[in-house]
């Protein structure tokens, strides 16, 4: 397969790594400092020194009828590529990233029958240029799994090493995903930021933060997805503030940390365009 890579951070880059290693023809598009470090590279570079050649490129040519561009930027940032994705031939377009908002641009901006949606089940960083990844294994596909709309590449992405199921829910999915971690991405930061876990009383408001999204999410139209997350919804509102308590005296806010408040602050504005005065608490704890 030809692929190419639209934004090779964290996460695009860990796909890359895994394809280019399991044969495919990858090409990373990359800008600023990530472009200038892959130019002189030529490959992923992982922490323990282990390499994946890829071909490294500043923009998309959107002549080559690519098998798949994998589009892994935020959604803040996705806005800036689609005019090229639609130039281009590409015979697919997946889009990676966290949203709340509707795929209707997405999906106008390439055609309905190139569109594919995915998210990643990926723990993964670059430090100094160099990437540290974790994929989760389908052995924990009970907590997440990466997860894509196409059965095609969920299996080409298998067999590549990213343990990869079919979700055909996918907007429900995702709008339930932003519900849950938007106010587990701000307990991280608060405690990053503070060095300390939250109080009780800041997690019982992580809580109903938490609650008053899902609730969002069923007005929209939607069943929380996947189904487990009904029957977590349903427990007892001290069972989810213990859970924020507890995360923030983990490692999560360390990981988390990382990202900024960037993420989080674009999931609770989505919400709040998308349901007008339903978010107050989410709002009350934006980062």
């Amino acid at each position: 397969m030809n692929i190419a890579i639209v934004g090779p951070g964290a996460i695009g880059s860990t796909f890359a790594y895994h394809l280019a290693r399991a044969g495919h023809d990858v090409t990373v598009v990359a800008r600023g400092q990530r472009l200038a470090y892959l130019e002189k590279t030529r490959a992923i570079v992982t922490s323990e020194g282990e390499r994946a050649p890829v071909l490294v490129s500043g923009a998309l040519d959107t002549q080559t009828p690519w098998d798949l561009v994998l589009v892994s930027v935020l959604d803040h940032q996705v806005d800036a590529v689609l005019p090229t994705l639609s130039q281009s031939a590409a015979r697919q377009v997946m889009f990676m990233f966290n949203t709340f908002a509707p795929f209707d641009r997405l999906r106008d901006a390439v055609g309905t029958e190139r569109f594919v949606f995915g998210f990643p089940a990926i723990a993964a960083q670059l430090q100094e240029g160099k990437l540290k990844a974790q994929v989760i294994p389908r052995a924990l596909s009970f907590l997440q799994i990466t997860i894509v709309t196409d059965p095609r590449w969920a299996e080409i992405f298998s067999k590549a090493g990213i343990p990869t199921d079919t979700q055909p829910e996918m907007h429900s999915w995702l709008r339930t995903h932003a519900a849950l971690v938007a106010p587990v991405m701000t307990t991280c930061l608060r405690a990053y930021q503070r060095g300390r876990g939250l109080s009780w009383e800041e997690a019982r408001e992580m809580a109903a933060a938490m609650a008053e999204g899902f609730d969002l999410v069923r007005s929209l139209g939607h069943r929380l997805t996947p189904s487990n997350l009904e029957t977590f919804s349903k427990l007892p509102a001290a069972t989810h503030a213990l859970l924020f308590w507890a995360i923030s005296r983990s490692a999560a806010p360390a990981t988390f940390a990382n990202q900024g408040p960037a993420e989080a602050r674009a999931l609770i504005a989505a919400m709040a365009t998308a349901a007008p005065g339903q978010s107050a608490r989410l709002q009350a704890l934006r980062p």
